[in-house]
Formats: structure tokens, C-alpha cells, sequence
């Protein structure tokens, strides 16, 4: 929204404006709140109407680091007229997401949710309750529990070739390409024949109608898009109609059919054939297992057809999205950092063997030879957490973080990306790439050390890190191992952030690949 209009609107509520100015000259008054002398954390001057929109910039991860440092590590924001308290160090986020996590355990209402995961009905957006409890245990206990994710290893290996497939190809057709593309495929495929099996992840995804495989990969990559933004009549009710200026109306109804058709298809091909059994359930993908919880009572919930497209659509947006961010800015970051990639490299290089022997020679057996690999995931992940404000949570009544009393329906941020480069937690090179700092710790990223938040913690933590990890890992080690890598025309890359429901490296990664030959 240009500042002109935005001049413009306030210009035209002149009476609204003089209202809240009224209100804001009056710090006593506004920092009650009608909560009495209960003391509400602190707050940086505001506007009317806006409140305190206008700070957050383009990054809003960095402006809100920056206000804490000025107003301390919990702050209470009005963004629009959604309150709003922001817990940007350890201790807070430890309050928040431990002593207090059932406080703090709801999501606020989205209308993003509510148009693209049938009303809320996945498990990241729902709110807290009886049903969102049912449905994330079905998830942790039989989606993505240990003995199901180590039964996808055969995919996870079989794409990891194609990947290296894909890269010979690429460099040899067109001498630089743009690895953030290709690690995006990989991680879609995963998670698609994860999610539908084999047969209907091809048929979807690798059929022969060009145009219908183009428009479901562009619907996938709309999900994105939307599950990032925040539409303005939720924080402005009186600007709503921007959304439907701006398209955003249509850009829902659109990607909903195309993802719902699909979906419905799937869902209907896996009803219309038995389950597999041979071998056991470990050959079931996601849709055999919820269509069996759907209509066994063992498992306390009964899942209806849209839950079940819902919680496959809560896969896809974090099986990829946050998997592919992830494992871009740990390229990015080595290829910046060549001593610690060719440091990693040794180490797959010597556990592998000096052979490469084609496309299949790396397998997740060698994943646990390497501790080098888990250090630079880990401060990867650390300098760049895929989501840096996680989703935001709400609380579920009256509460208290770090002494500051915090009222029911307020809407919670946890600034993972400004705890995960805390000085006091990390020491003077906080913000520099230092793979080292992990050899030897035992500091994890699974929700227990909340200097370390790329995931969350809690009950709203997510539950699909077991999931992304080998992923993650089995992808690097390929391409690590087959190639050596430096950027395009030898020129420095661009670090630059783009932010979304993810914050992806703005302008891509265009590299170049060179087959190792021992």
C-alpha cells in the first residue's frame, strides 16, 4: 500500500484519528487497557489506526529485534487492532513455550487458514482444543513417528539421485543454474509420494498433461505465497477492501479448486483401492494412514475428508517450503565459506569412499559418520530459522511472561530468528557462520535448548522435525559429495532476505557445479 493512499485514508478519518490521539497522549491510559494496575510490558510509540504496523519494515524478524533492544525482551505491539506481545530472548521463550505453553497454546483466527485449510481444520493453524489435540497425536504417532519417516528412506535416496541427475543436466545444458530450483523439486517430491504414494504422486506431479502437472506445482508454490501473508482487514478491518483490490480474494478461490481437485482425487484413487499390507503399514503413505484413522474409533478422532486434505496441506507447506529454505541457505552459506565446505566435504568424501560410483553411492547409513554435517545444519538453522517469527500463537486467557501481565486473545510472537543470534547465548560472533561452535555440544534444535528455536517448542512446536531432518541432510551429503560448487561468473553472493511465510535468499542461488572425479 503506497503512502500516499495511505495519507489519504487518514486524511478522511479525521475524527477516528483525533480519538486515538487522545488515547496515546495519555500513557496511563493506554497502558492499562482496562486491566487495572496490572503492568502490561512495554510498548514503543504509536500511531492511530496503525498502531505500531509502520515499524515492522520489509524484514519484520530485524525491526522487531531492534525495538527490543531499545524496549526490553517482551514488548506489547498493536498491529492494527490485533495486540500483539513479542518474546525475543531465551528466558521469555522459555516461559512461553514451557512454564507457561498451555497459556500460550492457541492460534489466532486466520482468514488465510480459514480459506485454504477448510476453516482451520489442519494441525499448525487450528486452534487449541480437544480435536487439534486428537488430530496432532495421529500426526507425532503415525505420520511422522521414527519407524514411518525411516520407511520413506527409499524415496529420500531415490530422489536425492535425481537431484544429482537434475544438477549434471542443468550445468551441462546451461553452464549456471539456480539450485534454490531443483533443491524446491526435490523436497516437493519427497514429500508428494510421501504424502500420496508413488502412483498418484507421478500421476500428479509426472503425468503427461503438461498443463494440469504446471498448474498444480504453481498452485503449490501459491500455498506458499498465501500462508505468508497477512491480509490487511484482519489488521484493519476499515482497509478490507485492499484485499480485494490487491486480488487476494481470487488468488484463494483460485489455488483452493486447483489444490481441493486434486486432492479429491487422491483421496478418492486411495479409497476405490486396499491399502497395501504386505510387509505391514510401513508401506502406507500419509493418505492410507488417515483414511484408516477415519473410519477406525481406535484412534479417538474420526477424520473427515476435509481434515484429512487440510492436514496433507499443513505437510506440504512445511515438508517443503521450510525443508527447501533450509537446505538453500546451508548451500549459500558454504559456498560463502569455503574452507568449512571443503572441510564437510572431506568428511563425506573419506565416509563414502574415494569412488563415487555413480548417482546411488550415498545412502542415510553415512549420515551418522558425519558430525561435521550435523554442526553446519545446526548453525544453519541457527543463523537462519526458515520461519523466524514461527506462527504465531494466542493466548488462551489472563497470563504472565517475564513478570509482564499479558490479557486472554492476545496474539504471541516468538522472535526465533533474534534469540538464535543472542550475544549473551552465542557469544561476540553471534552473526557470523561458525559451524565449530556445535562440534562437541550437545545444544539441539528439537525444542529443548531455547537458545536454539528453529522449530519451535511446546505443545505448537513442530512436529515434523524427524521428518525434514534426514531430508535435509541426505540432500547435502549428494550434492556435496558428487560436486564441487562456487558461485556463478566468481562474483559474491547476494544474502540478501526476502521475507514470506518463510524467509527464502532474495535473489536465488545461481551456481556452478563441478563433478568431483577422485
Amino acid at each position: 500500500m503506497s503512502v500516499s493512499l495511505v495519507a489519504l485514508l487518514l486524511a478522511a478519518a479525521v475524527p477516528t484519528v483525533l480519538y486515538f490521539l487522545l488515547i496515546t497522549r495519555n500513557p496511563r491510559r493506554n497502558n492499562d487497557h482496562g486491566h487495572g494496575r496490572r503492568r502490561l510490558p512495554p510498548s514503543p510509540r504509536s500511531l492511530p489506526l496503525l498502531g505500531h504496523l509502520h515499524l515492522l519494515g520489509p524484514l519484520p524478524h530485524r525491526a522487531l529485534r531492534s525495538l527490543a533492544t531499545a524496549h526490553g525482551p517482551v514488548m506489547l505491539l498493536r498491529l492494527g487492532r490485533v495486540p500483539t506481545v513479542v518474546a525475543s530472548s531465551a528466558a521469555a521463550a522459555e516461559e512461553a513455550m514451557r512454564a507457561r505453553d498451555l497459556d500460550f497454546a492457541s492460534r489466532p483466527r486466520s482468514a488465510v487458514a480459514d480459506r485454504l485449510l477448510y476453516g482451520g481444520r489442519d494441525v499448525a493453524f487450528a486452534p487449541y482444543g480437544e480435536r487439534w489435540r486428537q488430530a496432532r497425536r495421529v500426526c507425532t504417532a503415525h505420520l511422522l513417528s521414527a519407524r514411518r519417516v525411516n520407511s520413506f528412506r527409499r524415496v529420500r535416496e531415490h530422489e536425492a539421485a535425481a537431484l544429482v541427475a537434475r544438477v549434471v543436466r542443468e550445468q551441462q545444458e546451461q553452464g549456471v543454474m539456480v539450485l534454490g530450483e531443483l533443491l524446491a523439486a526435490y523436497a516437493n517430491a519427497v514429500v508428494s509420494r510421501a504424502a500420496f504414494g508413488d502412483e498418484s504422486a507421478r500421476g500428479l506431479f509426472g503425468g503427461d498433461d503438461v498443463s494440469k502437472r504446471r498448474e498444480l506445482v504453481e498452485a503449490v508454490a501459491e500455498l506458499h505465497h498465501l500462508l505468508g501473508a497477512e491480509p490487511m482487514g484482519e489488521l484493519l478491518p476499515w482497509l478490507a477492501w485492499v484485499d480485494t483490490v490487491r486480488g487476494l480474494e481470487g488468488r484463494f478461490r483460485r489455488t483452493f479448486e486447483a489444490l481441493d481437485g486434486a486432492l479429491e482425487k487422491v483421496i478418492d484413487d486411495h479409497r476405490r483401492r486396499p491399502a497395501p499390507h504386505d510387509g505391514g503399514d510401513d508401506h502406507w503413505d500419509f493418505v492410507d494412514v488417515l483414511l484408516d484413522v477415519g473410519k477406525n474409533d481406535e484412534y479417538g478422532i474420526r477424520l473427515e475428508t476435509a481434515e484429512i486434505k487440510a492436514i496433507i496441506l499443513d505437510m506440504f507447506a512445511a515438508g517443503t517450503n521450510t525443508t527447501n529454505t533450509a537446505m538453500e541457505w546451508a548451500m549459500a552459506e558454504l559456498v560463502t565459506h569455503p574452507v568449512a565446505m571443503r572441510r564437510l566435504q572431506d568428511e563425506i568424501r573419506d565416509a563414502v569412499g574415494s569412488s563415487p560410483g555413480g548417482s546411488g553411492s550415498v545412502s542415510e547409513d553415512h549420515l551418522s559418520k558425519l558430525p561435521y554435517l550435523k554442526a553446519v545444519m545446526r548453525e544453519t538453522l541457527r543463523l537462519h530459522v526458515p520461519a523466524p517469527l514461527l506462527v504465531p500463537r494466542e493466548t488462551v486467557r489472563d497470563t504472565q511472561l517475564l513478570g509482564y501481565h499479558v490479557p486472554a486473545r492476545t496474539r504471541a510472537l516468538i522472535n526465533a530468528w533474534a534469540i538464535n543470534r543472542d550475544p549473551a547465548a552465542w557469544g561476540e560472533d553471534a552473526e557470523e557462520f561458525v559451524p565449530e561452535r556445535f562440534l562437541g555440544s550437545s545444544v539441539e534444535y528439537r525444542g529443548q535448548d531455547f537458545a536454539l528455536l528453529p522449530f519451535g517448542a511446546g505443545r505448537r512446536g513442530c512436529p515434523g522435525v524427524g521428518f525434514a531432518e534426514p531430508t535435509m541432510e541426505l540432500a547435502l551429503t549428494t550434492l556435496l559429495y558428487h560436486f564441487d560448487w562456487e558461485p556463478a561468473g566468481g562474483r559474491a553472493l547476494d544474502m540478501s532476505e526476502e521475507n514470506g511465510i518463510t524467509v527464502h535468499i532474495k535473489y536465488g542461488l545461481p551456481l556452478v557445479a563441478k563433478q568431483w572425479d577422485p
